[in-house]
């Protein structure tokens, strides 16, 4: 199969959202099946949106679909952690080194949004809203889908289905159970809540809204078992999500009432109880979500069928990665039928081969994160650290890159990013033991556990 005249997305997403733009600007004839109703007409659940980071992985895929300009207007620089410790102390690191070195916080419902509103301006695109996938023939190539407004199915013939619909996927479902495949839900022992810290009275000199605490950081409250972060949004307030066990001592089973939820902040997250006036309404009435990794053993089905983002790898949200590692597998995904000239037969297998790894690494790195967000960065040893991260990075450029930065402001493959990092650990832990300052360390040893472990990084080619 070349190029296939009708292809079909499950799921109206960010992923399905950015690749539909993708594949109909590249000529093919697309057609998207969302369950939901139109975002852009109904108010979003309260309790559901989850700020997103996004970075470079993300911003690459949005330059190639030719909407970052128009993205630009949505997005709040975070230039580094402000961390918020139990002793009252607020203390800022920044992410990295160089200006270019952020992320940026964005609005997951203006940001769909703005590409669905895109994907439909792109001739060969269509979405249709509260359509239900019930059933895939994958012989036959045929959906079975149901008008949840009117309450009939309808069967929709296609060349090539692909599924960006989500962790719960009903495609991957039905793709594993006619190959053969498996797929595995991780679900935490951690749960989360969304609150919010609203904007202030008075206009900012930008013209936006008052921010009550700092507007481009990324705001973390780190407690040990659990963890209160904040990302600011365009009109000043700032989504505010409470991470922590579910049950046992510190969790939200514990948390029943407004008196034991009130205390439980005035003790662990005084500062920011101040500043969430609807804090009981907000707990109370928003839903508690669940956090989990999905892994699957293949992403396809022999030349017309594709999973991709969350259906094929969703990942907890402490390393800023999930809606970036959807984009990366979209301009993934374009650069191999430029390698292939839309030869889908060879494509699909080597997005397979490519991508699985890359997903299982930056699920493992997230996971990793999640530790180090809410119990690492409050520990002066994590800081001393990253602070000789900084330096081997400016002594080594071609060859010591803190992981973070290879995850976040470049493009070099997870699994690569991951294997180097835990080199670099290893190098950073054995020059800070023992040690409590920077002028403490031994330098020359440092050259030389860079040159003998680390080989030179080529960040210009990330793939």
């Amino acid at each position: 199969m070349s190029k296939p005249k009708k292809i079909l997305i499950s799921g109206a997403g960010l992923v399905g959202s950015l690749l539909s733009v993708l594949l109909g600007r590249r000529g093919y004839e697309v057609t998207i099946f969302e369950r939901r109703a139109d975002m852009r007409g109904v108010e979003v659940d309260s309790g559901r949106s989850i700020n997103l980071a996004l970075s470079s992985r993300g911003i690459h895929a949005l330059e190639m679909a030719g909407l970052l300009d128009d993205v630009r207007d949505l997005l709040i620089p975070m230039r580094g952690r402000a961390l918020h410790l139990s002793n009252g102390a607020e203390e800022f690191y920044s992410y990295g080194q160089r200006e270019e070195e952020l992320i940026y916080s964005v609005s997951r419902r203006d940001l769909n949004c703005l590409m669905m509103s895109a994907a439909e301006e792109a001739e060969a695109v269509k979405i249709r809203f509260n359509q239900s996938v019930e059933d895939v023939d994958f012989n036959a190539g045929e959906l079975k889908v149901v008008d949840l407004t009117e309450n009939e199915s309808h069967r929709q013939s296609f060349d090539l289905l692909i599924g960006a619909d989500g962790a719960g996927s009903p495609t991957r479902e039905a793709m594993l159970a006619e190959n053969g495949g498996e797929s595995r839900v991780e679900f935490l022992d951690h749960d989360y809540k969304e609150l919010e810290i609203p904007a202030g009275k008075s206009p900012d000199s930008e013209g936006g809204g008052f921010y009550q605490i700092e507007r481009e950081a990324l705001h973390i409250w780190p407690r040990g078992g659990y963890m209160l972060i904040a990302l600011p949004n365009q009109n000043g307030s700032f989504t505010v999500t409470l991470f922590m066990p579910k049950h046992g001592e510190n969790s939200f089973e514990q948390l029943k009432n407004s008196d034991q939820l009130n205390a439980f902040f005035e003790v662990e997250f005084p500062s920011a109880k101040r500043l969430i006036p609807d804090l009981e309404s907000d707990f109370f009435s928003n839903a508690q979500g669940r956090l989990g990794t999905v892994r699957c053993s293949k992403w396809y089905f022999q030349n017309n069928a594709l999973i991709l983002g969350d259906a094929s790898h969703a990942i907890v949200p402490f390393h800023g990665q999930g809606m970036n590692s959807g984009f990366e597998d979209c301009s993934e995904l374009i650069r191999l039928l430029d390698k292939h000239e839309d030869n889908w037969n060879e494509v699909l297998p080597e997005f397979d081969q490519i991508r699985r790894p890359n997903a299982d690494a930056i699920a493992d790195m997230a996971l990793e994160n999640y530790v180090t967000m809410r119990e690492s960065v409050a520990d002066p040893k994590f800081q001393l650290k990253k602070e000789l991260g900084f330096q081997l990075e400016q002594r080594y450029p071609e060859r010591f890159v803190p992981r973070y930065s290879m995850v976040m402001f470049h493009r070099l493959p997870y699994a690569v990013a991951m294997q180097r990092g835990k080199v670099q650990q290893a190098i950073l832990s054995e020059l800070v033991a023992g040690i409590e300052d920077i002028a403490e360390v031994d330098f020359e040893k440092a050259g030389q556990l860079v040159q003998q472990q680390l080989s030179v990084v080529d960040l210009s080619r990330p793939y």
